[in-house]
């Protein structure tokens, strides 16, 4: 763990954490199939599951340690496995029927979690735990996402004001947002493939609880937007 980081960081990023945890079954509960819903506590045990092994990697100091290894640990242990997940999701009929039946206004509402994970990131920073870059008053505008998902949930969803065509292009803006912030975080980081911020480096994600941004709140939003661009597309075909 970071030395000398204010409790309120940590609890605000653990309970962000398990906000996007519930909001994403949430967004299973309440899918157009059975059979999807009924995947909701299996799922839940198993998110919880990989959760507590992250934490026992990070706390073991598995992540932070070895740095110069490549590929980089947490890129092959946390990250890789959740990638390959969704994936998996995407290539198979019953991963497909699976996003098909998730609800599109629940998974844009799920974008709301970048907002506390913004404000934790500005927090690290003020601690010298991750550079400027990584933050809003850097080149990460991720925040927008978060502040704008609530907007297009009420305009897009509720009153459908927005058609899908509008939609579509809100997912691939917020698509873009985040990927900008990943590639920032991980040419941040400590590793040989390191290109940025090498004074002030990203080593937040390498300690606990903040190894769960990449290990698994930010595959969760990127799950959201890839299913809701399948889903726009096909609806607009």
């Amino acid at each position: 763990m970071i030395e000398n980081l204010p409790t309120y960081i940590v609890l605000t990023f653990g309970l962000t954490t398990v906000a996007t945890l519930l909001l994403f079954i949430l967004t299973i509960k309440n899918a157009s199939s059975e059979r999807t819903r009924s995947s909701a506590m299996p799922i839940l045990f198993g998110l919880t599951i990989w959760l507590i092994v992250q934490a026992i990697l990070t706390l073991g100091n598995c992540y932070n340690t070895g740095t110069n290894v490549f590929p980089p640990r947490i890129l092959l242990w946390g990250i890789l496995p959740m990638m390959v997940t969704i994936l998996l999701l995407f290539v198979t009929r019953n991963g497909r029927q699976f996003i098909d039946s998730l609800p599109l206004n629940i998974l844009t509402y799920l974008n709301t979690v970048r907002i506390p994970v913004e404000v934790v990131l500005f927090w690290l920073y003020l601690n010298n735990a991750v550079p400027i870059l990584m933050t809003f008053e850097g080149i990460n505008f991720d925040i927008i996402a978060g502040i704008t998902a609530p907007l297009i949930v009420y305009f897009g969803h509720t009153k459908t004001i927005l058609n899908r065509q509008a939609l579509l292009i809100w997912n691939f803006i917020c698509l873009a947002l985040l990927i900008n912030i990943v590639v920032i975080a991980l040419l941040s980081t400590p590793s040989p493939i390191q290109k940025f911020a090498f004074d002030h480096p990203n080593i937040a994600v390498l300690n606990f609880p903040f190894s769960w941004l990449p290990t698994f709140i930010v595959p969760i939003v990127l799950f959201g937007h890839l299913a809701s661009i399948r889903q726009l597309i096909r609806g607009c075909l």
